[in-house]
């Protein structure tokens, strides 16, 4: 075993299970705006934006019909999907709430402003965007200095053009 490892390795997509397919598909592209690149049957479709094979999958391979997991159980707490812009996280954060799902949460973490959602699965789903790195807050020590503070989702969604 070797003891490097690779700095540049990253997150590539998360797969999801989801009981019903068509729906899943439903939220994550005509909500959220993500393609479908391909999709399997009635039992997968991954999705992606720029054409990239895919950010998320969807699957109904042990989930077909099923509930959404229990709280206070293990498992994903959310995806994370990250805008490049206050005024496009707006413009997202806008459709959701248009399409009926409410808002979960919405936090100013410092490097980032963030609201949350579930998906019709019940899966957590973070919509956000970072500050430029100049303007994250940092301790006296120059660590992050990240919290959860509230967020003016009212000042966020009048960005929304």
């Amino acid at each position: 075993m070797s003891d490097t490892y690779s700095p540049s390795a990253r997150i590539g997509h998360v797969h999801l299970k989801v009981a019903d397919l068509d729906r899943a598909i439903q939220f994550y592209a005509d909500t959220l705006g993500f393609e479908v690149q391909t999709r399997h049957g009635n039992d997968a479709a991954f999705l992606s934006t720029d054409g990239y094979h895919h950010h998320i999958g969807l699957n109904t391979w042990r989930s077909k019909g099923s509930t959404p997991a229990p709280d206070h159980h293990t498992g994903l707490f959310h995806t994370a999907i990250l805008y490049p812009s206050r005024a496009d996280l707006a413009v997202a954060v806008q459709r959701v709430i248009d399409a009926g799902f409410p808002v979960m949460g919405a936090s100013d973490h410092g490097v980032s402003e963030a609201i949350y959602f579930n998906d019709p699965d019940g899966n957590g789903v973070e919509l956000y965007r970072d500050r430029d790195a100049a303007e994250w807050p940092r301790h006296a020590d120059g660590s992050l200095q990240m919290y959860s503070r509230p967020l003016a989702l009212e000042a966020l969604l009048s960005e929304a053009a």
